[in-house]
């Protein structure tokens, strides 16, 4: 009797295995993939955006190994040398890719409302948080919130002109409810006085500190009173989807 409930119960946790293989293999969700699928459709989608990714694709498997065949026939032995080339690519093809795929993801986002995102998921969690869609217009025009040892950072998205009035009046409720806490204001763009998306992560983090991590914590709590008397706007989410399962898949899981 016990041996069939034993057998019963292998049988279903077989079966189970089975099911939830299949549905990994058959989800759209990244986190369900595996490291090798992680980047073949990371590839794939990249390469739709940007066509010279197959070029440094093949220069970076190409390069290393040619270079280590010809120290190899010189130094000896060459297969010794074919293996570090080997190794030398699949590192460099990773970084290839994620440098690609970073480029394509700021092409794809660029002058969408929530574009910021991109460059926000780049910056150091343990030194920056974020929210998304504080204030905004009726024509999408909208403004984000950082904190940091930098203080806080409003980041403005959209028509210059309504994008600066709106980021003029943030800043004033921001120092209101701040007391004196540094308010910085950048509007992301191409123009004159603006800072492009693929250069917003870097900007941010060259800000100078200007508070200290207890201080951190204070301007949070004051700072949720002025988030609860407004409304949150829809912004929408999700910009890198393919950076994620780059990252994931060089990390481990």
């Amino acid at each position: 009797m016990a041996s069939e409930k034993a057998k019963a119960l292998a049988a279903q946790q077989k079966a189970e295995r089975r099911a939830e293989k299949l549905r990994k293999k058959n989800s759209d969700d990244p986190r369900d993939w595996g490291r090798v699928r992680q980047i073949v459709e990371a590839y794939k989608r990249t390469s739709e955006i940007d066509p010279q990714l197959k070029w440094w694709t093949v220069a970076a498997v190409a390069a290393p190994i040619v270079i280590c065949l010809a120290v190899g026939f010189w130094l000896q032995p060459w297969w010794l040398w074919l293996i570090t080339g080997v190794m030398l690519a699949l590192v460099l093809v990773l970084w290839v890719l994620t440098w690609r795929v970073k480029k394509a993801n700021f092409k794809r986002y660029e002058g969408q409302a929530g574009s910021a995102e991109v460059a926000f998921q780049l910056l150091n969690k343990r030194k920056w948080s974020y929210e998304l869609g504080i204030a905004a217009t009726r024509q999408m025009d909208v403004v984000h919130r950082l904190i940091g040892r930098a203080g806080i950072v409003l980041v403005g998205e959209g028509n210059p002109a309504r994008t600066r009035a709106l980021l003029a009046t943030e800043t004033k409720k921001h120092e209101q409810v701040a007391y004196g806490v540094a308010v910085t204001t950048i509007l992301v763009g191409r123009d004159q006085g603006q800072v492009p998306l693929d250069a917003l992560q870097k900007h941010i983090e060259k800000l100078p500190n200007a508070l200290q991590p207890h201080q951190l914590t204070e301007v949070k709590q004051r700072l949720r009173a002025l988030d609860a008397m407004r409304p949150k706007i829809p912004v929408p989410r999700g910009p890198m989807p393919t950076m994620k399962g780059v990252n994931r898949a060089m990390r481990g899981r």
